[in-house]
C-alpha cells in the first residue's frame, strides 16, 4: 500500500544507520530482503530479535558471501533488485566481487546505496569509528552541552540515524525516482560525516555571519537563553521552554507569574545568567504536573520532559495513533504519513536466516537449487 510498493531492495545485514534506512523504505512499501551471515556476526547488543525493532518488516536469508555458491545467490538477488544497501568499510564490497562496477554491469538500473562513517575516500576513509567520533570531528558534539562541562552525547540520533540513515534513504529515493525516467542506476555515497555537516548548514551560516558564539550556552538555542532552556521541578523532574518570539515570551512570563516583575530585557545577553537563576527558582516551586496545569491555556512554548514510556502515552501521540505493539515491543508508526498510499509496518523483526527458503523461493530459486546450496554451505 505504501508509495514504494513494487520496489525491491537488497539489504546486506549490518547495524545502525543501514538497517534504519532499510526500515524506512520497508515502511513505505518496498520489499526489502535482508541478507545476513550464515554464522552469528557478533554485531550489536545481544537481545531477543523482537526487540531489535529497526529490523521490522523485512525477511532475512542467511548466505555465505565468501563462498562461490553464496556469491552466486547474492548476484542473482541483486540482478532482480531496484536498490542495494551496504554498510561495509570502503573496498570490502569490491574485494567480494560486488563493487558498483560489477553490480551495475549486471543490473544497469540498480541504485547502489553505500553507508559509511567517513566516506569512500579521504584520510579517514578506512579508519574505524562510531557515531560519537563522527559527531566529534564534525564540530556538532562540541556545540552540545553545558558550559564548563564535557559535551553532552545526544544518543546516536544526530550522526548514525540523522546524518546517516536518513540521508541514505533520501539519496536512494532520489536515485530511484531518477532511474524511473533514465533507466540508469547510480551509486549513492552516504557518509555520516557529510550528513552531519549538512545538518549543520544553518549553524555554518550563523558562524560565518558572526551570529554564533563557539562557547556553549552563549547562544539562543544552546541553553544560553533563559527562555529556551530546561528546568528542574520540585519533584526532581524537568520541563522545557522555548519562547523565542516576544508574544510567546510574554505568555511564558504570565504563566510563571513574572509578568509584572522588573526583569531585564529578553535579549540582554549579559543578564541571561541572572534571568536563568530567576527562572530556575520559579520552576523549582512546583511539580512537573503542577506546571502542566499552570501552563494550560498559554501560548508559552512549554512542554514537560517525558520518558519514552510517558511519551508513548501522551494524548498527542495517542490521538495520532503514533505507536503500535508487535510481540510485546513498542514500535513507532511509519513516518511521514501519506494520504493515499498509506505506509504500514510489514511485520515484526526477523531473525538471521529465518526466511531463507521461503524468500529465495519467492525470488525464483527452485527447491532443488536450495537443497544444493544448503548442502554446499552457501546458505544456512
Amino acid at each position: 500500500m505504501g508509495p514504494l510498493a513494487g520496489v525491491k531492495i537488497i539489504e546486506l545485514g549490518g547495524v545502525g544507520p543501514g538497517p534504519f534506512c532499510a526500515m524506512l523504505l520497508s515502511d513505505m512499501g518496498a520489499e526489502v530482503l535482508r541478507v545476513d551471515r550464515t554464522t552469528p556476526s557478533g554485531l550489536g547488543v545481544k537481545k531477543e530479535v523482537r526487540f531489535d525493532t529497526t529490523r521490522r518488516g523485512r525477511r532475512s536469508v542467511a548466505v555465505d558471501m565468501k563462498s562461490e555458491g553464496g556469491q552466486n545467490v547474492v548476484r542473482e538477488l541483486i540482478s532482480q533488485a531496484d536498490g542495494l544497501i551496504e554498510g561495509f568499510r570502503p573496498g570490502v564490497m569490491e574485494r567480494l566481487g560486488f563493487g558498483p562496477d560489477e553490480c551495475l554491469a549486471d543490473n544497469p538500473k540498480l541504485v547502489y546505496g553505500r553507508m559509511t562513517g567517513w566516506g569512500q575516500d579521504g584520510p579517514l576513509a578506512n579508519h574505524v569509528g562510531h557515531d560519537i567520533n563522527y559527531l566529534a570531528i564534525s564540530g556538532a558534539l562540541g556545540m552540545i552541552g553545558r558550559q564548563g562541562q564535557a559535551p553532552s552525547i545526544p544518543l546516536n540520533l544526530v550522526a548514525d540515524l540523522g546524518g546517516g540513515g536518513m540521508y541514505l534513504a533520501l539519496g536512494m529515493l532520489a536515485a530511484l525516482f531518477e532511474a524511473k525516467s533514465s533507466g540508469k542506476g547510480q551509486v549513492v555515497d552516504a557518509a555520516i560525516l557529510d550528513g552531519v555537516a549538512s545538518l549543520l548548514t544553518t549553524f555554518y551560516g550563523y558562524t560565518s555571519g558572526g551570529l554564533w558564539n563557539e562557547d556553549r550556552e552563549r547562544n539562543l538555542i544552546d541553553g544560553g537563553a533563559p527562555w529556551y532552556n530546561v528546568y528542574e521541578t520540585s519533584d526532581g523532574k524537568f520541563v522545557s521552554v522555548g519562547a523565542v518570539e516576544a508574544k510567546f515570551y510574554q505568555q511564558l512570563l504570565k504563566a510563571m507569574g513574572l509578568e509584572n516583575t522588573d526583569l531585564p530585557e529578553q535579549f540582554d545577553r549579559d543578564k541571561w545568567p541572572e534571568m536563568k537563576k530567576i527562572f530556575a527558582d520559579v520552576f523549582k516551586k512546583k511539580t512537573r504536573d503542577e506546571w502542566d496545569a499552570a501552563m494550560a491555556g498559554y501560548d508559552a512554548c512549554y512542554a514537560p520532559v517525558l520518558t519514552l514510556k510517558e511519551a508513548s502515552r501522551h494524548p498527542q501521540y495517542t490521538e495520532r495513533q503514533a505507536f503500535t505493539e508487535i510481540d510485546g515491543a513498542t514500535h513507532p508508526a511509519p513516518a511521514p504519513r501519506f494520504s493515499r498510499t498509506v505506509s504500514e509496518i510489514q511485520g515484526p523483526p526477523h531473525a538471521d536466516g529465518a526466511d531463507t527458503d521461503a524468500a529465495l523461493t519467492d525470488w525464483g530459486f527452485s527447491g532443488e537449487k536450495l537443497a544444493e546450496l544448503r548442502k554446499s554451505g552457501a546458505i544456512a
